[in-house]
């Protein structure tokens, strides 16, 4: 793939999988699916699954497999499936060791202002994928793209809008942050499946409202170059982030969906364009 200019001419590009690496034996059907469901498009895939999930609600809550087994096996995904892949990092010492496995590192929401991450995801030359904080103004991310950006020899850099906060346990996607988070210069994502989160309210576990998903999807596709889903086979028996998880069987219809809007919507761009000039 060709993360500078990831979409293409007929796609978006797709970022999808499990929120937590569960199993190797897991991970490998999960990313062979998906992987089948994005190639039967034409749609750019990066298979997504993170070995740690450092900000769980409870401290009783799964958090994944150690760094070194999770590692192994996303890499084993992207040699064996030849498909890019995508972890999360949370602390800056996991940059260097995460990037020599997978192609994209992932800055979390909460710690998209954390300086020394940003810097040593930056010096790997990996891509990053800087998630915008649920806390944070769209046109303020510009700050953290520039943290990243200073870094001499940083690789390509995309920013990802999955909802604000809202009150307690509520989470909003205002849509006019898409223009906002385009003026970084940097390729769009929407994160439609943690956007329908509902922070704690399951009282020691996140909820959501995954019936949500298909509406915010189709509006963001006339906006992004990228969508990011989180997907499971059995969302109710998933380890993490089950609630506001795609259904793996509903997932080939919705991007049929979101193909058909983004393409429209991307050559009605393209001709007012061409009127303009």
């Amino acid at each position: 793939m060709d993360f500078t200019q990831p979409c293409t001419e007929n796609s978006f590009f797709l970022i999808a999988g499990p929120c937590v690496i569960e199993s190797r034996e897991h991970t490998h059907y999960m990313s062979t699916q998906l992987r089948d469901i994005a190639e039967e498009r034409g749609i750019p895939f990066i298979y997504k699954s993170s070995f740690d999930k450092a900000n769980r609600t409870s401290k009783d809550s799964y958090r994944g497999v150690e760094m070194e087994e999770g590692l192994d096996i996303l890499a084993e995904v992207r040699q064996k499936l030849g498909v890019p892949v995508l972890t999360d990092v949370h602390e800056s010492y996991q940059c260097a060791p995460v990037a020599d496995a997978v192609d994209v590192l992932q800055i979390p929401a909460f710690l998209c202002r954390q300086t020394d991450l940003l810097v040593a995801a930056a010096k790997t030359g990996r891509t990053v994928n800087l998630k915008k904080g649920q806390f944070l103004a769209p046109w303020d991310l510009k700050n953290a793209v520039d943290k990243i950006r200073s870094v001499e020899g940083h690789g390509d850099l995309w920013v990802t809008e999955r909802g604000s906060t809202f009150g307690y346990g509520q989470l909003v996607v205002d849509f006019q942050s898409f223009p906002y988070l385009r003026k970084t210069g940097c390729p769009v994502i929407f994160d439609a499946t943690h956007s329908v989160q509902k922070p704690g309210a399951l009282g020691d576990k996140t909820g959501g409202a995954r019936e949500m998903i298909p509406t915010l999807a189709r509006a963001a596709a006339t906006a992004v170059d990228g969508f990011f889903f989180e997907v499971h086979d059995c969302p109710e028996k998933a380890f993490s982030d089950g609630p506001n998880a795609m259904r793996l069987e509903d997932f080939g219809p919705l991007l049929d969906q979101l193909l058909a809007i983004w393409r429209t919507s991307r050559t009605a761009a393209l001709e007012d364009a061409a009127g303009k000039g």
